[in-house]
């Protein structure tokens, strides 16, 4: 039976509702962490969704994203449309250069384990510019950590020179008194 809609007439075509890709809130305040979704556009920004795809958490420096790419894709080649930061966020782990491919395998441009190796190399170069980011936080977190060690060490000899100054006069008034004391006895 066709679907008809509500003036009476068959529709040529099947329209779907319309779906986007993109970021629900949760968290707590000042703590945001986001699950991407797609969803029916119509839907509350934290309302109900369709699929779950994946997470993503800015509080962290690189921020984690957690995607499954191969549902994304599925659902930008059904016509879903991401928000900007979905946008975003797919592009970076790559969800739009593999529909690119995808495309690329559907008209034969490209076999299909060619798109996957080329798909594979830029997952790996992309990793290693991930790597290279975090081990250079972590090195000048490391240097920052000494330089205020360095610093705190500084301080407390300087404190602890301070206090000895103080030691050493009383030692020299008690060591010129009994010089005097001595001269005194002979």
């Amino acid at each position: 039976m066709p679907l008809i809609n509500n003036r009476g007439r068959v529709p040529h075509k099947l329209i779907f509702m319309p779906v986007k890709l993109r970021l629900q809130r949760h968290g707590k305040k000042g703590k945001p962490f986001y699950w991407i979704v797609a969803a029916d556009s119509r839907s509350k920004r934290d309302g109900r969704f369709l699929e779950k795809l994946g997470t993503y958490n800015p509080n962290t420096n690189p921020a984690q994203i957690e995607l499954n790419v191969d549902g994304a894709v599925q659902w930008l080649e059904k016509g879903a449309q991401p928000t900007d930061t979905t946008r975003t966020i797919l592009s970076h782990e790559g969800v739009m250069l593999k529909k690119h491919l995808a495309g690329g395998v559907k008209k034969g441009a490209l076999t299909e384990e060619q798109a996957e190796e080329k798909f594979q190399a830029w997952v790996t170069e992309k990793q290693a510019k991930i790597d290279a980011k975090k081990s250079d936080l972590q090195k000048a977190k490391d240097a920052e950590a000494a330089k205020a060690f360095a610093a705190e060490k500084a301080a407390n000899e300087a404190r602890i020179a301070a206090a000895a100054p103080v030691v050493e006069e009383a030692t020299e008034d008690t060591a010129e008194e009994t010089a005097e004391a001595s001269n005194e006895e002979e």
